[in-house]
């Protein structure tokens, strides 16, 4: 557990939030987003 003192100094990150499907983040037709046939 950090102390008060680092808390304040260095403030609470968040996790960087990773997709569980990186491939589909470029193929818009695998994720259903397809707008235009």
């Amino acid at each position: 557990m950090p102390t008060i003192n680092q808390l304040i100094r260095h403030g609470r990150k968040r996790p960087v939030e990773r997709t569980k499907v990186p491939a589909m983040e470029a193929c818009p037709q695998k994720r259903g987003v397809c707008t235009r046939v």
